[in-house]
């Protein structure tokens, strides 16, 4: 069996699609690679932010639903999205950074042996930097290259996501029966898993949690979390795989940009199985990426209805010269 690769993306719900973009771009420095709507709701903007060409498991994508009201942060949900920085040093830049941006966070803890720094957007939306200082497994992807942000501190990629969850043995049982992740580390009720090649990029972080009430999904809350196969052949491995097990999944799903599975493994917890291939530089050039609605070819006969729902945004950076600061 081909074990899973790391974690792909993490896909969230922001109140605004505008506020979201100027805080990635501006405030973090990642860099939007894909400005889009959701395949099954095409009134929603679906905005990608990732590292200099979009790889596979560095980026955080966002919905905006219509109307959608606001989240609340409990026990079964995916709780936090890590972000890898390139040291621990890395951290002390951002602490900066934030306090001159007022952007609120918790300042540096040690986290199973490993520095990190959480935060909070507009949405209470929670994230926090993990430090790839002493690091091993999944290679992180490139900083967006004239992004705002000094290249030695950039983000690179995805690092571990949070889960909470009341039924703790059964999210157990998922992830090492199912998943084929392992558990290495423990710290109270909170418990990290890894999968194939390990590190940052590949870790799950489960936090045993019968104290909140069950989360509420809504803008500021996590929607998926998908993890990394090879390519289609091995997302037919994992599927036959999965149901296997008894769970319902999507089957195979087409998103133009990577090929899909969908699979509810717990109460609050969608998991998304997506192949690394094809990207995102296919339809738009390097130079320009995330500048114009970018439609997969199926939708591409709606534009001018797409366009019409949607409100414009303007994500034209091409023509800005950031300021490293």
């Amino acid at each position: 069996m081909n074990h899973l690769k790391g974690l792909h993306h993490v896909t969230a719900i922001t109140s605004s699609a505008e506020e979201n973009y100027r805080f990635f771009t501006y405030v973090l420095g990642m860099r939007l690679v894909k400005k889009t709507v959701n395949q099954d709701d095409i009134q929603t903007y679906h905005l990608f932010f990732a590292d200099d060409v979009g790889g596979a498991g560095t980026d955080m994508t966002f919905f905006d639903f219509p109307g959608i009201p606001k989240g609340t942060h409990g026990t079964d949900e995916i709780f936090k999205t890590s972000f890898r920085v390139p040291t621990d040093d890395s951290l002390h830049y951002w602490v900066k950074r934030f306090d001159r941006l007022n952007v609120k966070h918790s300042g540096i803890q040690e986290q199973f042996g490993v520095k990190v720094l959480s935060f909070v957007d507009f949405d209470d939306q929670q994230y926090q930097l993990i430090s790839d200082e002493y690091n091993t497994g999944v290679e992180s992807g490139t900083p967006w290259q004239k992004g705002p942000i000094p290249l030695e501190h950039a983000i690179t990629g995805l690092g571990p996501i949070h889960i909470r969850i009341a039924q703790f043995d059964y999210m157990k049982e998922v992830l090492e029966k199912v998943l084929l992740f392992k558990e290495i580390a423990k710290d109270g009720d909170f418990h990290l898993f890894e999968v194939g090649e390990g590190g940052n990029g590949a870790q799950v972080i489960v936090e045993k949690n019968v104290v909140l009430p069950a989360g509420r999904q809504g803008f500021g809350t996590v929607h998926h979390a998908a993890f990394r196969v090879e390519d289609r052949a091995v997302l037919d491995e994992w599927t036959e795989r999965i149901e296997s097990f008894g769970f319902n999944t999507s089957g195979f799903v087409d998103r133009f940009f990577f090929q899909s599975l969908y699979a509810r493994v717990a109460n609050g917890i969608l998991f998304e199985f997506a192949t690394d291939g094809p990207g995102f530089m296919g339809d738009e050039p390097y130079e320009t990426l995330g500048e114009k609605l970018s439609l997969p070819p199926f939708l591409e006969s709606k534009r001018a209805q797409i366009e019409g729902l949607v409100r414009p945004i303007d994500t034209v950076r091409s023509t800005i010269e950031f300021v490293k600061e």
